[in-house]
């Protein structure tokens, strides 16, 4: 990897914005690289411990986590657009602060059967457009 960087960095007078985004250009010369020292003659693989293995796993989502992840937030955030802003402010207050039905009504000088409608009105219009 420290080779990969060292090349970026004595090559970097060669890289065209027109050609391609500085990203893919630095992931294009450490590819090259990782396939030019797996191509190499005698290369020697080391035998490493299952339970070592296991141990270095990153338990991080993948990119196909985060992508679609961030899918999901999108449409979570569409869908939130769509609700009227007594259920969204209710709803997202409750999640994103953790506040009882209780606290909300006092939080929003509501009744508290009014505050318990708008979630779940809310909740069922969220519902609904998440599964469209």
């Amino acid at each position: 990897m420290q080779e990969s960087f060292v090349n970026i960095w004595r090559h970097a007078a060669a890289y065209s914005v027109y050609k391609s985004t500085p990203m893919t250009w630095m992931i294009s010369i450490v590819r090259n690289h990782a396939l030019d020292i797996l191509r190499r003659p005698g290369l020697e693989t080391a035998q490493l411990d299952p339970s070592l293995i296991e141990a270095l796993q990153d338990q991080s989502a993948g990119p196909m986590d985060r992508l679609l992840k961030s899918n999901e937030a999108a449409a979570l955030a569409r869908c939130l657009q769509q609700l009227d802003g007594n259920q969204r402010q209710s709803i997202m207050l409750a999640f994103y602060y953790g506040l009882t039905h209780a606290e909300l009504a006092k939080h929003l000088r509501q009744p508290l059967g009014t505050v318990k409608s708008w979630i779940r009105r809310g909740l069922q219009r969220l519902r609904k457009c998440l599964t469209i």
